[in-house]
């Protein structure tokens, strides 16, 4: 019988249960990005969650819910970097052997963190392997348990945390720009938004290179595509999950939409968060303002409204210092 997906109360759940663990991340805006951009927009900086990322919230309610038998045995993930990092911390925290497989061109700044919280690390060819092959072979060897890092229900839950705490913070918004890769972080926005502020309209914002989202909602199939080349490790993946793509489906026509935006719009972004507001973020946390900057004109059109009032989800700012350096710098 396949998994159901979560609802709003399992998001609910999910923020009691990392209370006083995650977080509770600023909302900032800019002054400079509203009058350019003619909308009211509001930033979730996850980059400054523990770890770096939004990917604490879903890791750590996952883990908080294994059995006395599953944390002696032991937890294993798939990750670029974020989810590894999220994982292994909470399973520090939780104290829980984790084991991380990781793509052997993974940032080295995320594969040093998740190595300094405990987590043992076990590399692929993101190109050539297939890491959901290699965590099952791992699971049926060691009886591990898998958490993989946005097709399971307990991260999706506690990834939706954070646009939970954006919409109590706010109030409603008209619009919604979130990071869009296996659909972790937009289908657990997808839940709490139909809670708290059900007129909103959500973007999903992936790579130019990776649409494989925009392509799965049009064609209503979990439409699989090649590794996508792009700067947005975070976003490199090849389908979106299985129950994130139910929870974007049963949205309701016109809630969910996938746009994309280029590298080169990325490295705007990354400018745009450090010269206006003083932030580090990586790029696939920028891929909501990216986008953002592409579609405000259509937006404010389509909704016909004065004073549009925008959120993004920047969802992470862990990258090497010197190629923040390096992408920031060029243009």
């Amino acid at each position: 019988m396949p998994t159901p997906p979560p609802s709003y109360e399992d998001v609910a759940a999910a923020a009691a249960r990392i209370a006083g663990r995650a977080h509770r991340t600023p909302v900032l805006h800019s002054r400079l990005i509203d009058e350019q951009l003619g909308v009211q927009a509001v930033f979730k900086c996850e980059n400054l969650q523990r770890m770096g990322a939004f990917k604490f919230r879903g890791a750590y309610n996952a883990l908080s819910r294994f059995t006395p038998e599953q944390r002696r045995a032991g937890v294993v993930a798939y990750s670029s970097g974020n989810h590894a990092q999220a994982v292994a911390l909470s399973a520090r925290l939780l104290d829980i052997p984790a084991t991380i497989v990781m793509p052997r061109d993974a940032p080295a700044v995320k594969v040093a963190a998740t190595q300094g919280y405990g987590g043992q690390v076990v590399m692929y060819d993101r190109y050539a392997e297939d890491r959901e092959e290699i965590g099952q072979a791992l699971v049926e060897r060691y009886g591990l348990t898998l958490v993989p890092p946005y097709d399971h229900p307990d991260v999706i839950a506690g990834q939706g945390t954070a646009a939970m705490e954006l919409f109590e913070e706010t109030g409603p918004l008209d619009a919604l720009f979130v990071p869009f890769g296996g659909g972790g972080l937009l289908a657990g926005s997808v839940l709490a938004a139909g809670a708290l502020s059900p007129d909103c309209r959500l973007y999903g914002v992936e790579p130019e290179a990776g649409d494989d989202g925009r392509r799965s909602l049009a064609e209503g199939r979990i439409v699989r595509i090649e590794t996508p080349r792009t700067i947005a490790d975070g976003a490199q993946v090849t389908h979106i999950g299985e129950l994130n793509f139910r929870i974007l489906r049963a949205a309701g026509p016109g809630t969910v939409t996938a746009v994309t935006a280029t590298d080169a719009g990325l490295v705007e972004a990354m400018r745009t968060f450090a010269a206006y507001m003083k932030l580090v973020v990586e790029p696939t946390g920028c891929l909501g303002l990216a986008a953002l900057r592409t579609h405000a004109t259509a937006l404010r059109e389509l909704q016909d409204l004065g004073g549009l009032r925008v959120g993004v989800l920047v969802s992470g700012g862990n990258i090497d210092p010197s190629r923040f350096a390096e992408l920031i710098a060029t243009g």
